[in-house]
């Protein structure tokens, strides 16, 4: 493994057109290695979340090559912002995990917080190129938290009037449409987990105290996922908060192992 002190990380903006024509933003943290890892941002989140941000510092004091990218509608990146299309993000994943094939690196993991957990299990249920997955906080019940998030009898007042507009702090934050609902509770984490490879090395880790994604979920997956490691954080919450060292610990440890097993497989 590359050592930091040789090849110093260098950050460099990225721009990776998707198969829909949306630029795709994103920041290479370039270690001097081959490997890379991905890492996906939540709901309503960007690149530069505190999670995302930190994790790719981590990797980078461990010598290890990252690249955090906004997905379709958020941060920096081209087109509107969707409630649902997690499929439509795994295809986003896709685009850059091929970019970076193309580019003389090799993905070895994708890592991803909250609804981008959610996203790098779909990704792996679907492609069967990426050996190490790191689901941090994901959901696995997609039915599940949107009362809380759009308030009681949302499911009546989106057929009536076609979306719900979602306030924050007295202020409109952002429109969540009948479609985009429909395609969150249309996907199915439990059948999608089930075509995960057995090959496939499955990291869940979740926070004791997460109060959005109820830490049961996190026993869900280990439970169907064939190839699974199940970590969780004692007191930490959906971010981590104060568990940012602990949390960056356990992702660097499975990704140095999945370094042992890239140059195995070699």
């Amino acid at each position: 493994m590359a050592q930091v002190a040789q090849n110093p990380s260098q950050q460099q903006k990225v721009i990776i057109t998707n198969k829909y024509g949306n630029k795709l933003v994103g920041i290479l943290h370039e270690s001097g290695t081959k490997e890379i890892v991905i890492l996906c941002h939540g709901l309503r989140s960007t690149k530069e979340d505190d999670i995302i941000k930190n994790l790719a510092a981590a990797l980078e004091n461990a010598g290890v090559s990252s690249f955090r990218f906004d997905f379709t509608g958020n941060g920096e990146s081209e087109g509107s912002f969707e409630f649902g299309h997690y499929w439509r993000e795994v295809d986003d994943l896709h685009d850059v995990v091929q970019h970076f094939h193309g580019a003389n690196h090799k993905v070895i993991a994708i890592i991803g917080h909250s609804k981008g957990g959610s996203v790098v299990l779909l990704y792996a249920s679907k492609h069967h190129d990426i050996k190490t997955v790191v689901n941090l906080s994901g959901r696995y019940d997609l039915k599940a938290g949107l009362e809380e998030r759009l308030g009681k009898d949302y499911l009546e007042r989106i057929m009536k009037d076609g979306f719900i507009d979602v306030m924050q702090s007295g202020s409109f934050d952002y429109r969540v449409t009948l479609e985009s609902l429909m395609d969150r509770l249309d996907t199915n984490m439990h059948e999608a987990c089930l075509q995960i490879d057995k090959e496939c090395r499955v990291l869940t880790v979740h926070g004791s105290s997460d109060p959005v994604i109820p830490v049961g979920d996190a026993s869900e997956f280990a439970k169907i996922i064939p190839n699974h490691k199940l970590i969780i954080i004692e007191g930490a919450d959906h971010s981590y908060t104060n568990h940012q060292d602990e949390l960056a610990s356990v992702v660097v440890n499975r990704i140095k192992e999945a370094l042992v097993h890239f140059s195995n497989d070699v």
